[in-house]
């Protein structure tokens, strides 16, 4: 991440006007490092991120979040209602992002067998806008299924466990919703940082994580098994908690703030 692109912050720096850098990723991206030595602030989301920037700039802010984000929600059984399913039971929430994840949406159409034989659990399953025809048909062809809602969008995270990709973004707002969840992490990203991501929550047992390549075979067991565990749920729970940084908005913008009056 980035609030400026490298050429532009490049010049900036020349010039002498004072800058900051966002890095979201607990694995410093090419153009951040080099732009740190520009830079003056350099705002991170994670620990030990001196090994890519000089500590003496580094402040630990978090990643900013939707500003609705722990307000305004729905409860969890308001929120299960509206998708037709039962407060009591326990609720699992795969999420694929915008345009959806391959490997996870394929994982799950797989899986539908097994969904319907699980009818303790429930499954929330937002495809993406991209793959929600092709799943819609897959779930429509699998007979009812009344475990399950399928959607291409959602805002709620009404759910005991979620399933998901391993952005930065998402990971910062499964730790101030205190989440339990599993990372699948996407490997077709710039230096594999998602998997890089997931890890630095998995050493401190605030996250499951499960490698790409191996969801479609062992992915529906780690969820199901997970979910009906409630020691783990609530390990994971603490353990994601003490990792929320709120208010990350306000305080990257008071560290602009207070760049620009030094400049004026």
């Amino acid at each position: 991440g980035g609030y400026a692109s490298g050429p532009t912050l490049k010049t900036a720096g020349m010039m002498g006007v004072p800058t900051l850098i966002q890095e979201q990723n607990s694995y410093a991206g090419v153009t951040n490092k080099l732009l740190a030595q520009k830079a003056k602030v350099i705002c991170v989301a994670y620990d030990g991120m001196e090994k890519f920037f000089p500590a003496d700039k580094i402040i630990m802010t978090g990643n900013p979040v939707r500003q609705n984000l722990t307000k305004d929600m729905p409860s969890k059984e308001e929120a299960l209602r509206s998708f037709n399913l039962q407060p009591g039971k326990k609720t699992i929430l795969i999420v694929g992002g915008s345009l959806g994840a391959r490997t996870i949406n394929n994982t799950l159409t797989a899986g539908l067998a097994t969904i319907k034989e699980n009818t303790d659990v429930q499954f929330i399953w937002q495809t993406g806008k991209y793959y929600y025809p092709q799943v819609k048909e897959a779930v429509k062809a699998a007979g009812a299924l009344p475990n399950l809602y399928v959607t291409d969008f959602i805002k709620d995270m009404a759910a005991d466990l979620v399933i998901s990709r391993a952005g930065a973004g998402s990971i910062s707002e499964f730790c101030l919703l205190h989440k339990p969840v599993i990372l699948v992490p996407s490997p077709n990203v710039a230096e594999d940082h998602q998997t890089k991501n997931a890890l630095a929550l998995v050493n401190k047992q605030a996250a499951i994580y499960v490698k790409d390549s191996e969801a479609e075979t062992t992915l529906m067991d780690v969820a199901l098994s997970t979910v009906n565990d409630e020691q783990k749920l609530k390990e994971l729970t603490e353990n994601i908690a003490k990792l929320a940084l709120p208010d990350s908005a306000r305080i990257i913008a008071q560290e602009v703030i207070k760049l620009a009056e030094v400049k004026s």
